[in-house]
């Protein structure tokens, strides 16, 4: 990208954050046109089916113990930690709770479990709608780490504790 938009910069082996959902966008895109694999960013669903491990009851990203799976404000020392010094959870994914949220593609609603479609409910209506962010941070309390702790944010913000994960569609 010929930048590191990250306001924390600590090193290659950190998330990347201040990223706006339009800029996770732009990467993709960019990605997209290097490469034959195809990427984008994950559902919702996806991302929560993900983060428990395959879609098991968790409490946090790799089961109940948030100290062992998660960075957040009670033991980040106020910033953001390598990627991967954490446990996985059972199906081998870092950091799905705690160090940054995460952007997904979904459009935010307060009732999108309730009143979209249950198997994988894509909301979208407009590039300007609030979207979905998920996994919590590393400046937020354990009930925000947990894997069913939702946000939103408007998509063309860029906040110190936003990232994005990638999710390959082929």
């Amino acid at each position: 990208m010929g930048n590191n938009p990250s306001r924390l910069k600590k090193g290659d082996n950190y998330p990347v954050e201040s990223v706006s959902w339009n800029d996770a966008k732009i990467f993709i895109s960019k990605l997209n046109a290097l490469n034959s694999a195809k990427f984008r960013l994950p559902t919702e669903a996806e991302w929560e089916y993900a983060a428990r491990s395959g879609g098991n009851l968790e409490n946090y990203a790799g089961g109940n113990d948030v100290d062992r799976v998660a960075w957040y404000d009670g033991n980040s020392g106020n910033g953001t930690h390598a990627v991967g010094t954490k446990a996985p959870n059972g199906i081998g994914l870092y950091d799905m709770s705690g160090n940054v949220w995460e952007w997904c593609e979904d459009v935010y609603s307060g009732s999108a479990y309730s009143s979209h479609q249950r198997d994988n409910p894509v909301y979208a209506t407009n590039e300007k709608s609030a979207r979905v962010t998920r996994g919590g941070a590393w400046r937020g309390g354990q009930r925000f780490v947990r894997t069913t702790s939702r946000n939103d944010a408007a998509p063309g913000s860029g906040n110190f504790i936003v990232g994005f994960r990638h999710a390959r569609s082929n």
